[in-house]
């Protein structure tokens, strides 16, 4: 069944391999079809280089495994705790990426401290605490936590990601390594200060609302 979102799914795992945000066989991603009340995750304990979209496992939305030959993901009780808090998501990711995951080993969020971070994450993104693998209480910290941002450190172990389509769970999943290392350097260089936070409300406007969008949508004449 899901073969198409298998193959979606399939391929969003792989693209962190090839961004650099996992190793060996860590980390994963996963989405929801909402039709069919089940979610397609990335199996358990399987190298990115072995992984065909017949490897994904579709697993009902009470944790039951519906279909797929090898066990899911250590964190899928994450993903379903997740899903059942939030409607408007329909795609998950979880990394160890090394910037990200700095933060995360230390119990803190990435400050606001760039414009690129107001745009996508509207504010600080924030570290919840500890919570152990395996269960709901990681899901339960990010509901509780994440607020609007698209991305969470969880302290101690790494990088929940969350968005409607798996193309903007993996891009907040990019976009959370690429500021995590920036701000990592500049620490080394200088203090850092927060943007003021109606700027960061504004940049974050701008970029949900009118970046990117047609002249026409915006009432602008060519």
């Amino acid at each position: 069944m899901l073969e198409e979102l298998k193959e979606r799914v399939c391929e969003g795992n792989l693209e962190l391999a090839r961004a650099g945000l996992v190793a060996w066989t860590g980390g994963n991603l996963s989405a929801k079809d909402d039709d069919h009340g089940v979610i397609v995750i990335k199996p358990s304990g399987l190298r990115y280089s072995e992984m065909t979209p017949k490897d994904m496992v579709v697993v009902g939305l009470d944790g039951r495994i519906v279909e797929g030959e090898r066990g899911p993901s250590s964190d899928t009780q994450s993903h379903l705790a997740i899903y059942a808090g939030r409607d408007d998501v329909k795609s998950i990711v979880h990394t160890h990426s090394r910037y990200a995951t700095a933060f995360a080993a230390v119990g803190r969020e990435i400050p606001c401290c760039l414009t690129a971070i107001a745009d996508e994450f509207g504010g600080p993104v924030p570290c919840g605490g500890y919570a152990p693998i395996g269960g709901e209480d990681i899901g339960k910290i990010v509901l509780s936590t994440i607020g609007r941002s698209p991305a969470i450190l969880m302290a101690k172990h790494g990088v929940f990601t969350i968005g409607p389509t798996i193309a903007k769970a993996l891009q907040a999943a990019i976009m959370v390594e690429d500021v995590a290392h920036t701000v990592a350097v500049a620490e080394q260089l200088g203090q850092l200060e927060s943007l003021p936070q109606e700027e960061i409300d504004s940049n974050y406007d701008r970029y949900h609302n009118r970046y990117g969008t047609d002249a026409a949508s915006l009432g602008v004449s060519r």
